[in-house]
């Protein structure tokens, strides 16, 4: 049997070491070092993005975009139900109510079709997730959201370095939140950053990221000394971490290569299983220009998909489902969510699963999860 396939192995360009080594040589490996404003320059450069700070996690940059929202009890934010908890736990922390949309059979993002639906007056936001790094309908959605006045946010945490229509996904909306956890396809460990289209609110995200303090503007000589003047967190990143995360951002078109490929030989190889086992392959629309975060199958019923994992397992190879709809968990039901609410949702979420995905997975290792696959059948 083959040796043990895991679902994730982080990646490295083969620089970090040195360049941690580099941060701790300049002495400062706590936050607001070199080495992070590196990062966000770069990223703003990738996404042609007028400001990203970055951030200790998504989860914190998601936190962030709560804040600048000025949220009250009795707000409420619309977001897919079938998106990881960070989501909906950022808006419902400021008091707000979470509205979860349904999603697509295709490409399993938010469906625009029924988001008028689930707004109202009490809407603040619509948070989109560009699932498995397949942009959402950008145009639709974002037309509904200036119909309604309300802000556009953008949970990036799978689609950086994806497009929609040429423009860059996570600079459609007010604000966007990208992740760079070690299941990403860029990574430092854990980390994030807050992409920010509107440069009104830049002054107040650093203020919030940094505790509530005007400590950057001390720094940079705006005032002559620093404060308490907003809500805030310690939301800022180790400059350690950043300086692993540069190196990764320098080689994206390297890892983007190589996961591209492993992402094309699964989608060819398998199209002929697919079809006769009645399975469905992720669906890319040709105006999209996908991040190559993820590779999943939806297999025929629930029990296919126990079946085929437990097959895979049997073989060496760690291959996991993924979310649980928010509606249908206890926090979802205590913010008056039931059963039926979202049935696609509920249906795909029994069915898909995620294969092993990694940018340095040999040949010799997908040739095995291929044969491994294509010696199950369904029914």
């Amino acid at each position: 049997m083959q040796s043990h396939i895991t679902f994730n192995r982080p990646y490295l360009i083969g620089t970090e070491f040195d360049r941690m080594q580099d941060a701790v040589g300049g002495l400062v490996i706590a936050e607001g070092g070199t080495f992070t404003t590196r990062c966000e320059r770069c990223l703003e450069r990738i996404m042609g993005a007028p400001h990203v700070l970055l951030t200790s996690s998504c989860t914190h940059a998601l936190e962030m975009s709560a804040l600048l929202l000025d949220l009250k009890p009795g707000d409420e934010v619309v977001m897919p139900t079938f998106t990881f908890v960070s989501t909906a736990n950022a808006y419902a922390l400021r008091g707000a109510r979470p509205v979860f949309a349904d999603i697509r059979p295709d490409t399993m993002n938010l469906d625009e079709g029924l988001l008028s639906d689930r707004l109202s007056p009490r809407t603040r936001a619509i948070v989109v997730v560009h699932y498995a790094g397949v942009s959402c309908e950008m145009d639709e959605i974002g037309r509904i959201a200036e119909d309604a006045g309300v802000t556009l946010i953008e949970d990036n945490a799978h689609g950086l370095l994806g497009a929609y229509r040429g423009k860059q996904l996570g600079t459609f909306g007010a604000m966007s939140t990208q992740s760079f956890h070690e299941t990403k396809n860029l990574t430092c460990g854990k980390g994030g950053a807050l992409v920010l289209n509107d440069s009104e609110v830049f002054e107040r995200a650093r203020n919030i990221r940094n505790k509530g303090t005007n400590r950057d503007q001390f720094f940079g000589g705006q005032v002559d000394k620093y404060t308490w003047v907003d809500l805030g967190s310690s939301y800022m990143p180790p400059d350690i971490l950043s300086a692993f995360l540069l190196c990764q951002l320098e080689g994206r078109v390297h890892i983007q290569q190589k996961r591209r490929k492993v992402w094309e030989r699964y989608r060819l190889e398998l199209s002929d299983w697919a079809c006769s086992e009645g399975v469905q392959q992720p669906t890319v629309p040709d105006y999209v220009e996908q991040a190559y975060h993820m590779f999943y199958l939806l297999l025929p019923t629930a029990a296919d998909r126990t079946r085929f994992i437990a097959h895979l397992s049997a073989h060496g190879i760690q291959a996991v489902f993924h979310y649980i709809p928010l509606h249908l968990s206890p926090m979802g039901e205590r913010f008056g969510a039931n059963l039926g609410d979202c049935p696609i949702a509920e249906d795909v979420s029994a069915r898909l699963v995620r294969l092993p995905f990694f940018t340095g997975m040999s040949e010799g290792e997908q040739a095995f999860i291929l044969k491994t696959i294509q010696q199950f059948s369904c029914g």
